[in-house]
């Protein structure tokens, strides 16, 4: 069997797509095999396009060590561009896990880099949503857990990937080994976490941005994590860290901003930023995997550019 192969990224999160027609291979298998660093330096995950039988199109989403999560947010916009650019549409709905997602173009997140925006759900402060195990609690906001710090405090969120997220001085985003350590705690077995936990730490910079690095469940530290940087923004709006309904989030791959909207109990959560197509290759499946790259695209290092322009270094 040949199948074409994208290689894309959003915020510098990078990832294959494939277009299925259903289940027709271990897609977990295939995932581990082209997220090694021998395929044409991997990737952070694979993302698989199929058929739904009530929306624009389903997503699949399997991490670099075959585990599969029910969402991601970079992802979902590499996807939105494939699916709507393949039907000829403007905006969507796209299915996943646990939600059917509206996805949009979104004009240009700079100068000659469009965007597609996508929806994150479900939000969840229940800790049984992540799923999260601490003191008998139902929720955990804003809260210090002495066994992670003495200085740090915590709240954790499912949208629907689980989230803890720390608001921290910028001396923890210089010096990552606290965040490293309690994230690979928190990944491996432990009384808190029973299927892990997605750890972003959150440096404020002003009352509209915040600066986000995650160590990401399943892959680690990463460049970004779409919906990290949705559930950082939410968080950052609860806490009163940010003012403003739109959030510019910077990260290590660049920068995203996140509409947070907020009425009564009701949370709505939009992901905004690049969907950029790195190179396209064609993967053949016999009694061996074997990829072959058919052509490298320019986007890449236009959107690098273009970032390099705007983004803040840390």
């Amino acid at each position: 069997m040949k199948y074409d192969v994208l290689k894309v990224q959003g915020s510098g999160n990078t990832f294959f797509l494939i277009e299925g027609k259903n289940d027709e291979l271990n897609w977990s298998e295939i995932g581990k095999w082209l997220c090694d660093p021998a395929q044409y330096g991997g990737a952070d995950g694979l993302l698989v396009v199929l058929p739904s039988v009530h929306a624009d199109a389903k997503m699949r989403v399997i991490n670099a060590d075959e585990s599969e999560a029910s969402m991601c947010g970079n992802g979902l916009r590499c996807v939105a561009r494939y699916v709507l650019n393949k039907l000829g549409k403007d905006q969507g709905i796209i299915e996943t896990m646990k939600a059917d997602l509206h996805v949009a173009r979104q004009g240009e997140l700079v100068e000659g880099i469009h965007a597609f925006a996508v929806e994150i759900a479900p939000v969840s402060f229940d800790l049984a949503s992540l799923p999260m195990v601490y003191n008998a609690q139902h929720t955990l906001i804003d809260e210090q857990i002495a066994d992670f710090s003495t200085e740090l405090r915590y709240t954790a969120v499912s949208v629907p990937n689980p989230h803890l997220i720390s608001i921290v001085p910028k001396a923890y985003i210089e010096d990552f080994k606290h965040q490293e350590q309690l994230a690979k705690r928190l990944n491996d077995e432990n009384n808190y976490t029973p299927d892990g936990v997605n750890v972003s730490y959150v440096y404020p910079i002003s009352s509209s941005e915040i600066f986000v690095r995650t160590y990401e469940r399943g892959v680690g530290f990463t460049n970004a994590c779409g919906t990290a940087m949705t559930a950082s923004s939410l968080v950052a709006s609860l806490l009163h860290i940010v003012d403003e309904n739109m959030v510019t989030v910077y990260n290590p791959g660049g920068f995203v901003k996140c509409h947070v909207q907020q009425s009564g109990t009701e949370t709505k959560l939009s992901l905004i930023g690049n969907a950029t197509y790195i190179a396209l290759y064609e993967l053949n499946i016999d009694d061996e995997n074997h990829l072959y790259i058919k052509e490298e695209l320019t986007e890449q290092s236009e959107y690098l550019q273009k970032i390099k322009e705007v983004c803040i270094a840390f």
